[in-house]
C-alpha cells in the first residue's frame, strides 16, 4: 500500500484510479460513497508497514490497521466504513484477477450500538403541520411535510416523486426506494388535501419537468432545499427539536407501531429489506410493548386471586 512516509506506490495509484471508475460506473455507487471508499483506502495506505502495498495487503495487515485506527479513537461506525472499503477493494482485485482470494473477506469490525431514532410526538407533529399560509412556498412545504409523515418516505424518495407518482383516487404513492425497488404506500387524507392545494399553485409555475415538488423557478426541489425548508419550519413553529426528513420518517414508524404493533406491515411501508432494521423502533416505547404483551400473551396475564 504505502511506505511509512505515507507515500503511495505508482502501481497502487493506478489501480485505485481504475477502482474509482469501477465503483462509479459498474457498481453505480454515489459520488459520496466513492469518495469515502477512496479516502479510507488512502488512510489505510498510510498506516501499512514499509514495503506493504494496497495490492499486497493481507488479513494480518488489515487487522493491524483496524487496531491502529481503534487506538486512535475511531468510532465503530468509522471502522466499519474502513473495513467495507477494504473488502470492496479486495473483491475488485479478485474480479480483475490480481489476487486469487480476498484476504479481507473474513474480517469483522467491532460491533456498533445503533442509536435510537429520535421522533416527534403526535401533538408536536400537529403543531408543526398547522400552517395557515396560502403562499406557494407555504403550501408546497406543508404538502412535503404531510407526505413525509403520512407515508414514511425517505428524503431521496420524496425528492424523486413526479406528478404521476400520486394516485389521488385511491390515495396511494408509488415510490422507487433503495436498490430501485418499487413499493406502493398509502397516503393519508390530510396529505392528499395538502397536495391538492399545492398542485393548484404548481399549475401556475412554468416547470422544467414533471417533478411533483419544484422551486419558484420550476426546477425540481433538491435534497438540501427540502432539509433547509423543514428546519426553517421547525423554528417558525417553535418546536424544541430540529426538524428534518428522517425525523418525520421515524415519527411515522414509531406512531404506526404504537398504534398497530404490526412490525411486518411497518417494514413494508418503510421499504426495509430486513426486518431487523425495522425492529429498532420497538426499542422506543418499551412500556407500550410491555402493555401489549401483558394484555395479549396467554401466559402474561395475572391470575385472579382466589
Amino acid at each position: 500500500m504505502s511506505t511509512q512516509t505515507g507515500e503511495m506506490s505508482v502501481l497502487d495509484a493506478q489501480w485505485l484510479h481504475t477502482f474509482e471508475r469501477y465503483l462509479a460506473t459498474e457498481r453505480q455507487l454515489s459520488a459520496h460513497t466513492v469518495r469515502n471508499y477512496l479516502y479510507e483506502l488512502n488512510r489505510v495506505s498510510a498506516l501499512l508497514p514499509e514495503g506493504v502495498h494496497l495490492l499486497t495487503v493481507n488479513r494480518e495487515h488489515g487487522q493491524q490497521v483496524l487496531a491502529k485506527l481503534h487506538r486512535q479513537g475511531l468510532s465503530p461506525r468509522s471502522l466499519s466504513l474502513c473495513l467495507s472499503a477494504l473488502k470492496q477493494w479486495g473483491e475488485f482485485l479478485l474480479r480483475e484477477g490480481v489476487i486469487d482470494v480476498n484476504p479481507i473477506k473474513g474480517l469483522s469490525a467491532p460491533k456498533q450500538t445503533k442509536p435510537l431514532p429520535k421522533n416527534i410526538d403526535v401533538d408536536a407533529i400537529s403543531h408543526l403541520l398547522d400552517i395557515d399560509g396560502t403562499d406557494p412556498l407555504s403550501l408546497r412545504d406543508k404538502a412535503i411535510m404531510e407526505l413525509f409523515y403520512s407515508s414514511g418516505l425517505r428524503l431521496a424518495e420524496l425528492a424523486a416523486l413526479n406528478l404521476n407518482s400520486i394516485q389521488y383516487d385511491v390515495r396511494e404513492v408509488r415510490v422507487l426506494g433503495k436498490g430501485n425497488k418499487e413499493r406502493i404506500v398509502p397516503v393519508g387524507s390530510y396529505a392528499i388535501k395538502a397536495l391538492e392545494a399545492w398542485l393548484h399553485c404548481r399549475q401556475q409555475i412554468h416547470c422544467e419537468d414533471n417533478a411533483l415538488f419544484v422551486t419558484e423557478k420550476g426546477r425540481r426541489l433538491s435534497h438540501r432545499s427540502i432539509q433547509a425548508r423543514m428546519a426553517k419550519w421547525g423554528q417558525t413553529q417553535a418546536l424544541s427539536a430540529r426538524v428534518h426528513p428522517h425525523k418525520l420518517r421515524h415519527s411515522f414508524a414509531t406512531h404506526m407501531l404504537e398504534s398497530s404493533s404490526d412490525l411486518r406491515a411497518v417494514q413494508e411501508l418503510l421499504g426495509h429489506a430486513n426486518l431487523a432494521t425495522t425492529q429498532i423502533y420497538t426499542s422506543l416505547d418499551f412500556e407500550h410493548l410491555a402493555r401489549v404483551y401483558d394484555s395479549a400473551h396467554p401466559r402474561a396475564k395475572k391470575t385472579q386471586d382466589k
